[in-house]
């Protein structure tokens, strides 16, 4: 099963796990899997069927918007990473 990273900001919603494991053979398989869990966590992933603009997710360290988005297939030994986006700059 693939391994999902969880970010600080979002493990309020998994009682404080960082990483699971969660069945699935697409990143949307797999977050679908992850809210079944934790049910608090999918309005923060997710928003009318796409990834909320504001978190990033990535497979084995590649940004699945520049894959196939939701659809991005994960190895059964992949890791799926939850990331919330920064904002910032020089002030």
């Amino acid at each position: 099963m693939p391994l999902v990273r969880i970010p600080s900001v979002l493990r309020k919603h998994t009682g404080g796990t960082a990483r699971m494991r969660v069945a699935g053979t697409t990143v949307r398989e797999v977050l679908e899997g992850l809210a079944e869990r934790h049910p608090d966590i999918r309005g923060q992933l997710l928003e009318d069927g796409r990834v909320r603009g504001y978190v990033n997710v990535y497979v084995d360290s590649e940004d699945i918007r520049y894959l196939d988005g939701l659809d991005t297939p994960v190895a059964e030994d992949g890791e799926v990473a939850i990331m919330p986006a920064v904002a910032g700059g020089v002030a």
